[in-house]
């Protein structure tokens, strides 16, 4: 008998970011179901209402030149190896706000600092005056507003903000990579280069 006649095959195990528990399923479900709600809502404004925000560090590189990499060798010496790039001292925190317009803010955290809620508050200060701006006579609707879980973004201080300047915030379920729209579409692009 081989594996045709038992019907049998293999197959290979599918990786999943977490095991998620029955609490933290019910939260994504619950998280999904609310955007839902705002679609079902207004189906022609959503998009246009809907802004994202992720952040992402940005590393430094030094690459070498191929002429930097010039050494004088014996002609029967080993080729000297080198490195595509090599990784420096420096990073910085990129904040990238987007909507359906394309990018609003891209904002940079000097290296050494942490993002803390008060940078966070300015930045949406700063999205709040852009969006007047690229909206103008259409800034009648709540922004929906889409981030991630971050210490800095879930605050009180950050909550009360949000309520002021009329954002209306849309739950990320913890470890649900599928709603962190930028990790697949900004990120890779914006690191490429």
């Amino acid at each position: 008998m081989n594996h045709e006649d038992l019907d049998k095959r293999k197959i290979s195990t599918k990786c999943v970011p977490k095991c998620l528990n029955a609490d933290q399923k019910r939260q994504c479900f619950q998280s999904s179901e609310k955007p839902l709600e705002f679609f079902r809502c207004d189906s022609n404004d959503f998009l246009s209402r809907l802004v994202t925000m992720d952040e992402t560090w940005l590393y430094h590189y030094d690459p070498e030149t191929k002429q930097q990499s010039v050494e004088w060798r014996h002609s029967g010496s080993p080729r000297p190896k080198k490195l595509r790039m090599q990784k420096s001292a420096g990073n910085l925190l990129a904040s990238i706000f987007w909507g359906l317009d394309g990018i609003l803010i891209i904002d940079y955290l000097p290296n050494g600092q942490t993002p803390k809620a008060e940078y966070y508050l300015s930045l949406l200060v700063q999205l709040k005056d852009i969006w007047k701006e690229k909206r103008r006579g259409k800034f009648t609707r709540w922004v929906l507003f889409l981030y991630d879980n971050a210490p800095s973004h879930r605050a009180l201080k950050t909550q009360k903000k949000l309520a002021y300047l009329g954002f209306h915030c849309l739950d990320h379920s913890p470890y649900s990579p599928d709603l962190t729209l930028s990790d697949y579409h900004l990120f890779p692009r914006l690191k490429k280069n």
